[in-house]
């Protein structure tokens, strides 16, 4: 039998970010998947700037290796809203950004690629073990942490801590943890690669289209390398219930009748088939540690509800569960109360932009408020520039959850200069 301190069950993004971590800060650790890599997943395949921000933080070469990669990603420099009125408005992820000096704010990459590759820094890693092809299935509870098995008894580990980071679909997320499935906490979604969609932003910026006949929810479409496109459609579960919408059906309906999409669509091609996938969302609060455990990523649903976004959450997640553990092994601190830390760290750094997030959700669920909201934002460029810097300030983002910011913003009693990363003196 395996014995360890620290086991990480899920080797996605949100694993491997926590696995990394912790080989970084010099704490051993076991990885388990259940898959052999390369594998697919079912994605949207956007990589936020958080995810090149935390690894950037912790080691600058990985980042490196991974621009580096041909034809297995593809910069993004910013985002395509569209209004169910056909109103467009293009926000870049950094006012009066440069291709040629800046960095690179954001990436399309298939999952099939990124994950691998974050298994091939794992691999860099002499103190971390990785166990590809393990299915986890059954988590017995002892004094001291876990013990762990796979179906087949081939497999046991025991661990001082357990870190769950395998998923929207995890059983102990759901059966242990108890994060049950809320309906209206929750996104279906489906998606198709497409090869030659015609009028893609000459900087690759990714498209959110918010129509009127899937509203609430967005059709999308991602850049890829090589001339192909992440194209997908998402709505939340509740409304979906209610209303009986097949997203397959609707996404090919959408593609060869909508007004805005057929010409783009006429000409392209798609490879593959249309896979569905589900969202458990971060847009309501729960218990994700307890004793000797912390939920990491979508296992802890942890999805921005607005976007659908997952990875960056996923990443930063990660890197928070890392240090935690870190305390609790230095401390030999592991019960439910100690690991609350772990809950409101996450709540601090990503639950005011994931309420944020909600609030804009339901907002937008009213077709009139839509169109009003983006041709208010599209006549006062201002405002385009306040979202240009959300992406790469917090700070800014937490303000925004402030009524009383945007009474003192609009009304000139706050400096907009004093928000903005590029001001006059700088350039």
């Amino acid at each position: 039998m395996l014995q360890t301190d620290v086991c990480i069950i899920g080797a996605g993004p949100g694993g491997a970010a926590t696995a990394l971590k912790l080989s970084y800060l010099g704490i051993p650790n076991v990885l388990v998947d259940k898959a052999r890599f390369p594998r697919d997943k079912v994605c949207g395949d956007a990589i936020s700037g958080k995810v090149s921000t935390m690894f950037n933080r912790l080691d600058p070469a990985i980042m490196q290796r991974f621009e580096a990669l041909s034809g297995q990603q593809i910069d993004v420099w910013g985002i395509k809203f569209v209004a169910p009125n056909g109103k467009q408005i293009d926000v870049p992820f950094k006012v009066n950004y440069d291709k040629e000096r800046d960095p690179v704010p954001g990436y399309v990459s298939k999952r099939v690629d990124f994950d691998h590759f974050l298994i091939g820094e794992v691999q860099r890693r002499e103190n971390i073990r990785f166990f590809e092809g393990v299915a986890v299935e059954e988590y017995e509870k002892l004094p001291d942490g876990f013990l762990v098995r796979s179906a087949d008894g081939d497999f046991e580990l025991r661990c001082r801590m357990l870190i769950v980071a395998n998923g929207a679909h995890s059983s102990f997320s759901r059966h242990y943890a108890g994060l049950a499935k809320d309906r209206r906490h929750h996104a279906g979604a489906v998606r198709a690669y497409f090869r030659n969609v015609s009028k893609m932003h000459d900087d690759n910026f990714i498209e959110l289209h918010f129509l009127k006949e899937v509203n609430p929810g967005y059709f999308w479409i991602f850049p890829l390398p090589g001339g192909y496109a992440n194209v997908g459609l998402g709505m939340r579960t509740d409304h979906l219930s209610r209303r009986g919408v097949n997203l397959r059906k609707t996404l090919e309906s959408l593609i060869d009748t909508h007004p805005a999409l057929k010409e783009r669509f006429a000409g392209a091609e798609r490879v593959g088939k249309v896979e569905g996938f589900g969202l458990p969302l971060g847009s309501k609060r729960r218990v994700i540690s307890g004793d000797h455990y912390m939920l990491v990523g979508d296992a802890g649903h942890l999805i921005d509800p607005l976007t659908g976004e997952g990875i960056g959450n996923a990443v930063y997640s990660g890197f928070i569960a890392a240090e935690q553990a870190q305390q609790c092994l230095l401390h030999n601190q592991f019960s439910a109360r100690y690991l609350r830390a772990y809950d409101k760290r996450v709540a601090r750094v990503l639950g005011s932009e994931m309420k944020l997030s909600y609030q804009l959700q339901r907002m937008l669920r009213y077709i009139w408020l839509t169109n009003l909201l983006f041709n208010w934002v599209d006549r006062n460029r201002m405002l385009i520039d306040l979202i240009s810097e959300m992406y790469s300030d917090f700070k800014l983002r937490r303000q925004l959850l402030n009524p009383v910011f945007w009474v003192k913003l609009l009304s000139g009693k706050v400096e907009w200069a004093k928000y903005r990363k590029t001001s006059d003196a700088a350039s």
